[in-house]
């Protein structure tokens, strides 16, 4: 090896272009192989980069260059040879030189491009295509980043060489080589996506956090090209046009949001953001006299893309400009059809082989987008949306799909259902019963063995939706999503306090097999249906049966009482069928609790399909069941909740209280039956002996309902270890935070400056670090915790220190509090918490 590498550096030093680019392959082969090639790189830089060379031997030596590190000396005889090779003759040299810039380590690139401003600028005219297309595409890269924007706050010299190196750029875009006005447009996308998604460039392994100027300075790039892209979109798009059809994906970003910007109203806050002068911000603002101006170059942009959505073969052009047309759509003044357009195509990629890879992608695309079409296509995508949903594989993007999906139902129902009240026809298919009649999904929710995760995902999240669905959403002045299109009612157009309870009332008849299911252990998606049902009939009060038109209901009341009272009828049925010990004490109670008992008289007492029978007759089954395992019933809490079932129902009805005295006294007796239980059975039974003789005096042993659901799918700690509960916590975990996502998104920071206004408060700082630093012999443990400013969350490092020689096979660490609590910030939640470990005190055993 030594021999090959003293050869390379050999033919590095001779003068013969063929054998120094020879040389430069072979070191880069080495390179590849996973070899120190640090002394040649040096070579390289002394013979190559430092001296006269070839055009080819330059590009060679600066990828040789780029697969290795240098020592700043070395770094310094680079940046030397660039200056040197920017005055070069030969511009496919320059166009070599000015690529490496990219790869300068920050403590070498803000003087380099200080002293070179000039020669930087030049190359911007060069009649060389190459160099042209170098230095779009090296500034392009350069200057999006956030070192060079951290560099611009402290020098305004650079600030003002970068803006005008922008606007070139910007010019670019319509440059004659298709190449350089490809990589314009990748340039001036590349601004505006740093920008729009706020990703946060890493150097060194660092994350920088934007400053307020860095922000600004940001804004000021971000305002200027906004405007060039407006000024110009004609000529762009002609230009774009022209341009081989493989290269013009990279045309699709940069004028849809510049186009969107200037019609939504974004790109005034953006220029506040810049902080820039009124008249400086007067004289170099687009002056939009209109909002027909802004419609007309929202359609002009849409006439200009629509074509690629049906005449493309390429997969990636179809969904880059489906998803952008979907972001137009989204305008003020948009339409429906737009949004229907770019769905279909995005739709057609499902099937396509060399597109698969990006199913989640599609999937995510179109159930994001749902709220912008119109009514009838929302319920023509549904089911094979929801069969799509289910073959998705990573849990989060299913779980989010999931909870677009149920938003859609919920909202579809409640639209459908306001306007039928106003006299139009419903249009069918509307109803929650009907989007999920599919034959498939209507066989795995009726199944009680399958194995399926997904249905309880569903039952879950449509439980969950209702739920937010009956909260009052937040006004937000500019949301972001124009409330314009059917559909919008998914923001928070609602009609009536008690709206939501219609589609939940839908919700619980449909996923109402759920009491079934065996689910080898987990409760959750039966807990949230429970929930719901126990709210719903505390709402209605089907305690009292259902109201009448003389006692003030409406039609609408009575029909939903009437349906409630019968899906309560036939969860009692359902009883006999339920497979999980632990869910069967949960739905007794439910149903015990807000059935009315009032309408129960039975034609015989003692008749089998009586509802007060089946009640009583599963209240036994539970009572003395010794059998179950603690995977499928939690005994203690079980036998509580029918328990207390019996008193209430023996304190409210007179028949049931003569059945349940029967039962409870063989209970009382039976060897199933321990101490606590025994004791809790006597003072039942006195409760309901004393209401039967007294039956004015309910009071003693029944309350009203509160509509709470007092029993949750967490187990006692013992049992955290079962994969059952892990799954449960898992699955509540994923759908919390795809429900928040949805329904509560977190608001931009552009939304935030438009609510607030510019506000340092709405900057990022990083968070302060505080040593916690103990010792004992034989080890020592530095710590520090980390104190988040934007979450209370603290974080807390520890490292040991063995002080002996010895090994030591287990150390025992505690972790606890003493003295003040003056280092928290003042964060309220953090304190609380590390307040709670003085007394979730930490102790681990761990080997070093």
């Amino acid at each position: 090896m030594d021999i090959l590498f003293a050869q390379i550096q050999a033919d590095l030093r001779s003068n013969d272009a063929l054998r120094q680019s020879s040389a430069l392959l072979q070191a880069l082969q080495q390179s590849a192989a996973g070899r120190d090639i640090s002394v040649i790189a040096k070579s390289a830089v002394e013979e190559i980069v430092a001296s006269p060379a070839s055009a080819v031997c330059k590009k060679l030596a600066f990828d040789l260059i780029r697969s290795t590190r240098l020592t700043p000396d070395l770094w310094d005889t680079v940046c030397s040879g660039v200056k040197t090779d920017l005055h070069f003759p030969d511009p496919d040299v320059t166009a070599a030189a000015v690529s490496i810039l990219a790869a300068l380590p920050a403590f070498s690139l803000p003087k380099l491009i200080s002293d070179c401003s000039s020669e930087i600028a030049s190359c911007f005219d060069s009649p060389s295509d190459n160099l042209r297309f170098s230095i779009t595409e090296t500034l392009g890269c350069i200057l999006a980043r956030d070192d060079l924007v951290t560099l611009c706050e402290n020098n305004v010299g650079l600030l003002d060489k970068v803006s005008n190196w922008w606007a070139r750029i910007g010019q670019n875009m319509l440059d004659k080589s298709d190449a350089v006005s490809k990589v314009a447009f990748e340039s001036v996308g590349r601004l505006f996506q740093e920008f729009d998604s706020k990703r946060m460039s890493r150097l060194a392994g660092d994350k920088l956090v934007d400053s307020e100027n860095s922000l600004a300075i940001r804004s000021k790039w971000v305002s200027s090209m906004v405007d060039i892209v407006w000024r110009k979109r004609s000529a762009l798009m002609a230009r774009s046009l022209v341009l081989p059809v493989e290269t013009f994906r990279a045309t699709v970003f940069p004028l849809v949001f510049a186009v969107k910007a200037v019609a939504s109203g974004s790109v005034e806050v953006i220029r506040q953001l810049s902080k820039a002068s009124s008249a400086a911000a007067a004289a170099n603002a687009t002056v939009v006299d209109s909002n027909a101006e802004k419609l007309v170059g929202v359609s002009d942009l849409v006439t200009h893309l629509a074509p690629f959505l049906a005449s493309s073969l390429d997969p990636a052009l179809i969904f880059e400009v489906g998803i952008n047309m979907l972001y137009l759509a989204d305008v003020a003044g948009g339409k429906p059809e737009w949004a229907s357009q770019s769905i279909i195509a995005i739709l057609t990629l499902w099937d396509r082989q060399e597109f698969s890879s990006a199913r989640e992608s599609i999937v995510r695309a179109v159930v994001t987008n749902l709220h912008l079409l119109d009514l009838h296509m929302q319920v023509s995508l549904f089911r094979r949306l929801l069969l799509m949903v289910r073959n998705l594989r990573a849990e989060s993007d299913r779980m989010h799909a999931l909870a677009c999906i149920c938003r859609t139902a919920l909202c579809v129902h409640l639209f459908a259902r306001e306007s039928a009240r106003r006299g139009q026809k419903p249009l069918p298919g509307t109803d929650i019963i009907s989007l999920f009649e599919d034959a498939r999904i209507k066989d795995d929710l009726n199944s009680v063995t399958s194995k399926s995760l997904f249905r309880e995902e569903l039952v879950a999240m449509l439980v969950e939706s209702c739920f937010q669905l009956s909260l009052p959403l937040p006004e937000q002045k500019n949301s972001g999503m124009e409330s314009r299109v059917i559909g919008a009612l998914a923001y928070g157009t609602g009609y009536g306090a008690l709206n939501w309870t219609e589609p939940a009332l839908e919700v619980v008849e449909v996923c109402r097999p759920c009491v079934k299911w065996d689910c080898d252990g987990r409760t959750y998606a039966v807990d949230c249906y429970l929930k719901l049902l126990v709210r719903l009939c505390h709402i209605y009060d089907t305690r009292g049966g259902v109201k009448r038109l003389k006692d003030g209901a409406s039609q609408d009341q009575i029909l939903n009482e009437t349906r409630l009272q019968n899906l309560q009828r036939e969860l009692v049925k359902d009883l006999q069928e339920v497979n999980t010990p632990r869910i069967l004490g949960r739905l007794i109670w439910t149903i015990a609790e807000h059935i009315d008992l009032e309408g129960l008289d039975p034609l015989l007492a003692d008749d089998p399909d009586d509802p007060l029978n089946i009640i009583i007759a599963n209240i036994h089954k539970v009572l003395f069941n010794l059998d179950a395992a603690a995977t499928t019933s939690n005994r203690l809490q079980d036998v509580q909740a029918v328990l207390l079932c019996a008193q209430r129902m023996g304190s409210r009805h007179a028949r049931a209280g003569q059945l349940l005295t029967k039962e409870l006294e063989e209970y009382r007796n039976h060897a199933a039956a321990d101490t606590v239980s025994k004791h809790q059975t006597r003072l039942i039974l006195q409760r309901i002996k004393y209401v039967s003789n007294l039956p004015e005096r309910k009071w003693a042993g029944v309350s009203e309902t509160r509509g709470d659901y007092p029993f949750s799918h967490h187990k006692l700690t013992v049992q955290f270890y079962e994969p059952s509960a892990a799954q449960d916590r898992k699955l509540e975990g994923l759908i919390h935070k795809a429900i928040l996502e949805l329904w509560r998104p977190k608001p931009t920071e552009l939304t935030l400056f438009l609510t607030k206004g510019v506000d340092s408060t709405s900057i990022k700082v990083p968070p302060t670090a505080y040593p916690l630093t103990g010792s004992s012999d034989p080890c020592y443990i530095e710590a520090y915790h980390l104190a988040d400013t934007n979450d209370g969350r603290v974080t807390l490092h520890l490292k040991i220190i063995n002080l002996t020689e010895l090994e030591l096979n287990r150390v025992d660490i505690r972790v606890g509090l003493s003295g003040a609590l003056y280092f928290m910030d003042g964060s309220p939640q953090a304190v609380r918490q590390l307040r709670n470990l003085v007394s979730q005190c930490h102790r681990w055993c761990v080997p070093i």
